[in-house]
Formats: C-alpha cells, structure tokens, sequence
C-alpha cells in the first residue's frame, strides 16, 4: 500500500524506500532476577520509523511473537495512523520476546521496569512516547512511569528547568500513555477506539444515507474494541445481528441486545450456549448474508483470498489492526465493498493518547465528556477529507488514507527543514 500510495502521489523511488524503513530501531538485551533468584536475559526492541510530526508514539507489547521485523512495520503504520488522525505525533512501536503467563506479578514488574531502564535515553516526553499493546496494560505502564522517574534527572528533567515541581512531575508523566487514571490516564482511553469507530460508522451512514434501524451490522470479537463498538452503535440505534469472541459466535436477524450478550460472555467466559439465537464460527459471521456493515474488531488477515469473494456486506470497518490481506483487498474493491482502513477506523485510541499526552504536557485534567467531544470531530473530520478523494479520485478509502498521510509527513519534513 504505501508503494502504491507514493506511485498515486507521482514520489521518487528514493521516498518509498526511505518510509519503507525506520529512522532508528534498537535492539536491547537486559537482565531480569527471577523468583527463584536466578537471572535471566530478555530480548526487546524499539523502532522509531518517523517523527516529522512529532515524537515517535507506539505501543510496547510482551509476546513471545515479538521479532524486529514485527516492531518496524508497526512502527511505520503507527507514522501513518498518526498522520491520518492529524495528531503532533510520529510512529514508534517497541517489545519484549517473553510470555506472561510464565512470569509471577513480581516478575512481570521487573521485567517491566528492567525494559524501560534499558530504553531509558531513547524516549520522553519529547522524543518517544511508548503506550500499552498486546498483553501490556495500564498497570505496566504505571510501573514503567516510576521506574523512568528515577532516570528523569539524566533524561526529563533537564529539559524542564524552571518549571514547578507539579508540572515538572506531569511532563515526566507524559512520556508514557495508557496510564491508569489515578497516574495521569486520560478519562475516555478506556472506551476511544470502539466509539472512535462508531463516530467514523456515523460518518459513513451519513455520507451513504444509510438509515441506522435498517443497517445491520455484524462484529468479530468482543474484546475492549468490538464490545464499545457494539455498546455505542446500538445506542445510534443501529441493529448488531452478529456477534463473536475467539471460540464461537451468535447471530439473530431481528439484532442482539448487546448488553444481555456482554454480561452473557461475562459470567459463562464465552458465547457458547448463548439462548434464542443461532450458533455461528467466526469464519461464518465473516461472511454472513443480508448485512450491511462487517466490523473485524479481532485478529489479523481474517479477510483474505480465501473468503474474500464470499463477503456480503457492503462496507467494512476495519477496528482489528491488519485485518484484511493485500489479496483480499483487491477483491473487495471489485466487489465495491467500501474498506473503511484500520489507519482510520481505529484511530480514535491513539487520538485519545495524545489527548493525554496533552493533559501531562500542560498539567491538565479533562472530564470524559470533554475527551470525547474533543475525539469526534478529528475523526470525522479526517474521514471526510480522505473521503473526498475517494470521490474525486476514484480510488479506495485505504489508497486515500494512505497518500493523505504520506503528503502530512512529506509537508512536515519540509517545514521542519525551514526550520
């Protein structure tokens, strides 16, 4: 995609090399005391692909699938998400080769706290703002805060004299997100990217006229993503027909009360026996007929050129990060499904991350009605504007998206090089 955006935009060959590869990306070997007191060394990386418009912004995640290649392609599609959503940010992403549910709590916290030491002159406030990804939370975050405190003298703080102790603390807050909210978190994170894309299915339904009791819409995964997304397009009055967690799936034509569905899964751990509807695998929800809008909020490349052609929905809304193959993509543009790309459509929780960086930055507070009327014009706004190329152009959403973010960075480099 990003070939085919800077071919869109008439780029040197030299440009598409250059955003192919990171700016910097570090390998870091570190030691961790185990419970039983031995010590044992762990692998991370943080890569740092671009930071025209601003520091790099990324997530750390602890997994044993962690690899470099892994952390440079995330990183150079955090550059153009952040692009997208327009927000003073570049792309970063960063990990650790490890399984958690190997590690005690205590081991967790020093692996936690070794990784930041480890990466400690790479990031700040400033420079790389890490956040929370795949099997990392805001607990995590909270100890790699304390930990990267004890360093701000040699990292923050001396970029910081002459401030008051109080905002001297929140600028160091600010090199981490995803905080918990009693650590400087932002009100809102915890909900953003699921509502983020309802903001965006508004957007959509209004642009295609859709009316929203009439548009059906089935989601896979009801993990943080796909419950908000389902909670809050069933209050816009839009009918969820389909819904499903990592081991099996429930779909009702006449629509699924989402909060019975969500205290269901709760209790039972699974929407296994769900009551009153028919049992469906995740692969037969993928491609269920008589929907309108299908909502991958789970896992990768389960659009792909195998089941691609069996798509029914006219519109996708890509919540999972990747969920739809370079192939399938393909046909899906020649079916006319519109893509509404993962860059954009789950946006809306990096955008709440720089809203929190913000609040630290200017040691401020804001209400979660504040975070969240703040959140919805950037998302329509930025899909509006790559909407309008896909009009004009005659191109996907994802084509649109991608060369908009492309000419953010481009523009950005240039003005930073007037500097």
């Amino acid at each position: 995609m990003l070939k085919l955006a800077c071919e869109f935009l008439k780029l040197s060959p030299e440009i598409y090399q250059r955003f192919r590869e990171p700016e910097r990306i570090v390998k870091v070997n570190f030691p961790v005391k185990m419970d039983n007191g031995k010590t044992q060394i762990f692998t991370g990386y943080r890569s740092q692909h671009n930071n025209a418009l601003g520091p790099y912004k990324g997530g750390l995640r602890f997994s044993p699938m962690v690899d470099e290649q892994e952390v440079k392609n995330l990183s150079a599609w955090m550059t153009w998400k952040c692009a997208v959503a327009d927000i003073p940010f570049g792309g970063g992403k960063g990990g650790v080769i490890v399984d958690t549910k190997k590690l005690s709590k205590t081991e967790l916290e020093r692996l936690s706290r070794a990784f930041v030491r480890a990466i400690a002159e790479m990031i700040g406030p400033e420079k790389d703002v890490p956040a929370p990804d795949m099997y990392t939370t805001p607990k995590i975050m909270d100890w790699m805060v304390d930990e990267y405190t004890k360093l701000a003298p040699r990292t923050v703080l001396k970029d910081t004299q002459g401030l008051s102790l109080a905002t001297q603390t929140s600028v160091t807050l600010a090199t981490f997100t995803g905080k918990s909210l009693n650590n400087g978190g932002s009100e809102g994170r915890t909900e953003a990217t699921g509502l983020g894309g309802v903001y965006i299915l508004e957007a959509l339904a209004k642009k295609k006229k859709l009316i929203p009791a009439k548009t059906k819409i089935a989601v896979q995964g009801i993990g943080n993503v796909g419950e908000y997304f389902a909670r809050h397009a069933e209050k816009l009055g839009f009918k969820i027909v389909a819904m499903s967690d990592s081991q099996s799936g429930i779909y009702n034509a006449s629509g699924l009360d989402t909060e019975t569905v969500m205290s269901y899964k709760q209790i039972n751990g699974s929407l296994k026996n769900f009551p009153g509807v028919k049992a469906i695998s995740n692969a037969q929800l993928l491609i269920l007929k008589n929907i309108d809008v299908l909502v991958p909020a789970a896992i990768e490349e389960v659009i792909n050129k195998k089941n691609a052609d069996k798509i029914n929905a006219k519109y996708v809304i890509e919540m999972a990060n990747g969920p739809t193959t370079a192939e399938a993509d393909k046909i899906l543009e020649k079916k006319k499904v519109l893509v509404i790309p993962d860059i954009l459509a789950n946006s809306g929780g990096v955008t709440v991350s720089y809203f929190e960086w913000y609040q630290n930055m200017h040691n401020e507070k804001w209400t979660k009605d504040e975070v969240l009327a703040k959140l919805k014009p950037k998302l329509v706004k930025a899909f509006n504007e790559i909407f309008k190329i896909v009009e004009s152009k005659k191109v996907s959403m994802r084509l649109s998206a991608y060369a908009i973010a492309i000419k953010r960075v481009l523009t950005a480099e240039k003005n930073n090089a007037l500097k």
